[in-house]
């Protein structure tokens, strides 16, 4: 209205009184029309500007981080020139290249620093390599013990000595014993793999149990081990637990604990070394959980679908008799109805999970987590450096399997809010539903879209969200990227921005067309294949920018 009271004014100025003369009125009244129309416009444009920040990712459909340039980023010594600012913005811009996505997400996920040379990351790696071996050792020595008292059990039943054998099985320890006690003390309890029994495999072998044939076994292969010094795949860990002679075992130990998780992120850290509040969690958990764990995780393993084929090529061609030493390495069963390479992933997801609940032993495993894992593995063709990617994955993700489910809790909240702060309307609607605690994106949150999305589209919004993880963690001040011109802060919450986008724009069909919670739930649980998830990262950006400081 401003803009025609202008324009008349202008007129009136010029023209003086209406009706001196029709045709110079008329004229006039249409080059007032005509200007009022463009003062509109301009102040329509640079309202929009104003309100709006382009979003970075629409650049990203042109081109990912490839192999050149991503060499061009070190320096000599194998250091970032810019302390790993480009390789944040150009991954969160655009991505990564399939072809070096082992080599970029040790990065985003803090496994290495940004400020590390290639020195201090080759040092990292060796370190890492021995906490894992350790990991998967005794989880060997736990494999071992359950297969031990599954044997007393048959015994004991064919004895009709069931009831003593209940209560004498395993050793002398209370029955309640908690997973961290029995870690530390495990060279008593007279059912653990002793070290005798973990000789180099030129000496003599692990012996099997003659009791029971579907015992674990040790199926060490010679010839194709003497080929490899390094930890690959899960069909290797028990050889390679194997190889390390009784001397040098205990002169690990000695100078490295066992790897546990810790509240100080990044890598493996001696006990000593950490501060009050970075030590090593506690957990109540006992064996039992662990023997429970494990169950679930064989369950989950064999389950796992093959998206991840094609974009694995050299596991897709495993050999069948590869397949099944790997299987064995880990005591996988009930596997004859799998392909070979579908066997081979399944032992990688049981051997990197069993290792993490043995890290982590207040979280464990949780059915979803190994939904998490799969993509990984595809990507990274060794278990050892899968693991710390994973773990560094978790930091985060693990208070989506919390028992309290705080974690979850905190974030459906926070879906509605972003939902409230934007929509207040749509979220009138899920009130009146009974919906507004957003319960309806469960799924969606505690596996970051993996079902709702296809592979690449999975592991294209977890490379952007991993870089603004990454950025927090490396302090990078919205000032930053707003000198690099990429709009929106970084959040440590961009999965939950985009959870909120995918709803609201389905608003218009929950309101009209739902009258219930469960309607909403099926609509999202159907909703597989069918996101952009470039839209969905437009939406989600646009959100950040226009809600986030008024609900943080």
């Amino acid at each position: 209205m401003w803009a025609w009271g202008l324009a008349e004014r202008a007129i009136a100025g010029l023209l003086g009184p209406a009706g001196a003369n029709g045709g110079r009125w008329n004229t006039a009244v249409a080059v007032g029309v005509t200007a009022a129309a463009g003062i509109a416009l301009v102040a329509i444009v640079v309202s929009s500007r104003r309100g709006g920040i382009k979003s970075p990712w629409r650049r990203r459909r042109k081109r990912a981080l490839g192999p050149k340039e991503w060499r061009s980023l070190f320096t000599p010594e194998g250091k970032f020139y810019d302390g790993g600012v480009k390789l944040l913005k150009r991954v969160r811009n655009g991505g990564v290249e399939p072809s070096i996505r082992a080599e970029v997400w040790p990065f985003l996920l803090g496994v290495y620093s940004l400020n590390s040379s290639e020195a201090e990351r080759e040092a990292i790696k060796a370190h890492n390599r021995k906490g894992y071996m350790l990991l998967r050792k005794h989880c060997l020595r736990k494999n071992n013990e359950e297969s031990k008292r599954s044997i007393n059990r048959k015994e004991s039943i064919s004895s009709g000595k069931v009831k003593e054998s209940v209560t004498s099985v395993g050793s002398e320890e209370p029955e309640k014993v908690s997973v961290d006690d029995h870690i530390t003390s495990e060279e008593e309890n007279p059912c653990v793999i002793s070290e005798q029994e973990m000789q180099d495999k030129t000496g003599k072998a692990i012996p099997e149990n003659q009791a029971d044939e579907s015992l674990c076994s040790s199926s060490s292969r010679d010839e194709d081990e003497s080929q490899k010094s390094d930890v690959t795949h899960v069909e290797a860990s028990r050889d390679d637990v194997a190889s390390v002679d009784q001397s040098s075992v205990e002169d690990e130990e000695e100078s490295m604990p066992l790897p546990k998780y810790s509240n100080a992120g990044g890598n493996i850290e001696a006990e000593t070394k950490l501060s009050k509040d970075a030590r090593p969690v506690k957990s109540a958990r006992t064996v039992e959980d662990f023997e429970t764990w494990q169950r679930i995780i064989r369950l989950d393993a064999v389950r796992a679908n093959n998206e991840w084929v094609s974009y694995s090529p050299s596991q897709a061609a495993v050999t069948r008799e590869k397949a099944i030493d790997s299987a064995s390495a880990v005591c996988l069963k009930d596997y004859d109805h799998l392909e070979a390479h579908r066997i081979h992933h399944a032992s990688r997801l049981v051997a990197i999970l069993e290792a993490y609940a043995t890290y982590d032993p207040e979280i464990g495993y949780c059915q979803g987590m190994s939904d998490l894992l799969a993509p990984l593995i595809a990507v990274l063709e060794e278990d050892d450096e899968a693991f710390w990617c994973f773990a560094g994955f978790m930091r985060k993700a693990r208070h989506n399997f919390r028992l309290d489910e705080v974690g979850i809790r905190r974030q459906l909240n926070m879906v509605s809010k972003i939902i409230k702060t934007k929509d207040f309307h749509l979220y009138r609607h899920l009130e009146m539903l009974e919906a507004a605690d957003c319960f309806f994106v469960y799924r969606m949150v505690v596996v970051m879209f993996r079902r709702e999305l296809t592979f690449e589209q999975t592991l294209s919004l977890w490379e952007v969200m991993w870089a603004d993880q990454a950025a927090r963690r490396a302090g990078i001040a919205r000032s930053s990227w707003g000198k690099l011109r990429l709009g929106a802060p970084p959040t440590d919450d961009l999965l939950l921005y985009a959870i909120a986008a995918s709803v609201l724009e389905k608003r218009k069909l929950i309101i009209e067309s739902y009258s219930s919670m469960d309607e909403i739930i099926r609509d999202c649980n159907s909703m597989a294949g069918q996101l952009d998830i470039w839209k969905l990262l437009d939406d989600a950006h646009d959100l950040v920018v226009t809600v986030q400081d008024r609900i943080e």
